[in-house]
C-alpha cells in the first residue's frame, strides 16, 4: 500500500497534493444566509436581506427557523412562472422547501442584481436581493423593472442597490 503513495508523490503528486492543501489557495467559504423567523411565527425574513458578492460566491441559505420551513426561489418563469428579476444570462434557482436546520448552496456568476423570496412567505414580504459585482462590470444589469406580479410591501422589503454596494450586507430592520 505504501508503494502507490510512493510512486505517486515520485510522478510528480507530491507538488499537486501540495498545492491542493497549501492554506493559500484555499477555496473562499461560502455567504450564509439564514432564514429566520420569531418563536410564534409572527415575522419571517432573510438575513441579510440585502448583499454584495462578488461573481462566482457560494451562497448557502439556512433555514435557522425553528418553526417554518422556507425556500430561496429566484423570480424567474421557470420558477412558478414568475416575471424575471435575475439577470437575463443567468440560471434560476429553487432551494426547494428547507425543514429547520436544512440548507442548499448556490453559485452566481453573472453581474447584476437578483431578487429572491420565499414561496410559502413571499406576501409577508420575506424577500431578499443580492448584487454580484459592480454596475460598472460591462455585463452589469441592475433592478428587473418588472413590478407587474409582487406587491408594494414586497417591493419596500427590497434594499436599493445603492444600500447594498454602499454597506456590502444589509440586515433586516430590527425586530
Amino acid at each position: 500500500m505504501i508503494t502507490p503513495r510512493r510512486q505517486f508523490l515520485a510522478m510528480g503528486g507530491g507538488l499537486g497534493a501540495a498545492l491542493l492543501f497549501s492554506p493559500s489557495i484555499k477555496a473562499a467559504p461560502a455567504v450564509t444566509i439564514e432564514m429566520r423567523g420569531t418563536s410564534r411565527g409572527e415575522r419571517i425574513w432573510f438575513a441579510p436581506v440585502g448583499l454584495a458578492v462578488s461573481p462566482g460566491t457560494t451562497l448557502r441559505f439556512v433555514n435557522r427557523d425553528k418553526g417554518n420551513s422556507h425556500t430561496a426561489t429566484a423570480y424567474h418563469p421557470a420558477n412558478f412562472d414568475r416575471l424575471r428579476r435575475i439577470p437575463a444570462n443567468a440560471a434560476p434557482w429553487d432551494t426547494g422547501f428547507l425543514l429547520p436546520g436544512e440548507s442548499a448552496e448556490i453559485v452566481l456568476k453573472v453581474p447584476g442584481v437578483y431578487d429572491y423570496y420565499c414561496v410559502p412567505h413571499e406576501m409577508a414580504a420575506m424577500v431578499g436581493r443580492i448584487v454580484v459585482g459592480k454596475p460598472s462590470d460591462a455585463s452589469f444589469e441592475g433592478p428587473a423593472p418588472a413590478t407587474d406580479d409582487v406587491t408594494a410591501e414586497v417591493l419596500d422589503a427590497f434594499p436599493s442597490v445603492e444600500a447594498i454596494i454602499a454597506r456590502r450586507l444589509i440586515d433586516p430592520l430590527p425586530h
